[in-house]
């Protein structure tokens, strides 16, 4: 009897453990947000020095990832773009919004509207 108690256990171990694998193997992440920023500076000097240290930092600290930021742009098809391009990833599109619906963000944004033109859109990654 004793033996077969080890095996019983060994079996509704053993299932356990294949069900948790199965279940690892069927989640998937969340895909990655990017967020674009088209912004057409007015002010370059003080939008440089009022609003991009206030917007960087409060960007920076709900999770945002830098991947382009103000670089040499060129038109692939149609309009042109903006002055001034940035390109950010979050780990999901919820954590954007959270990061630019933030208080510290919404205050950063009240300065750099006197500075410059934004239009701010994200959209989901593919999964990988």
């Amino acid at each position: 009897m004793h033996a077969h108690a080890k095996v019983g256990l060994g079996m509704l171990v053993s299932f356990g453990l294949g069900a948790m694998a199965a279940q690892g193997l069927y989640a998937q992440p969340k895909p990655v947000a990017y967020v674009i920023s088209e912004i057409e500076v007015t002010n370059a000097d003080a939008y440089a020095k009022e609003y991009v240290p206030l917007a960087n930092k409060a960007l920076a600290d709900s999770g945002q990832k830098r991947l382009a930021s103000g670089g040499k742009t060129v038109a692939l098809a149609g309009a042109p773009p903006a002055s001034r391009i940035v390109v950010s990833a979050f780990e999901s599109l919820e954590r954007a919004q959270a990061a630019y619906s933030s208080p510290a963000y919404l205050e950063a944004r009240k300065i750099g509207d006197q500075y410059g033109k934004l239009r701010i859109f994200a959209v989901e990654g593919i999964s990988q």
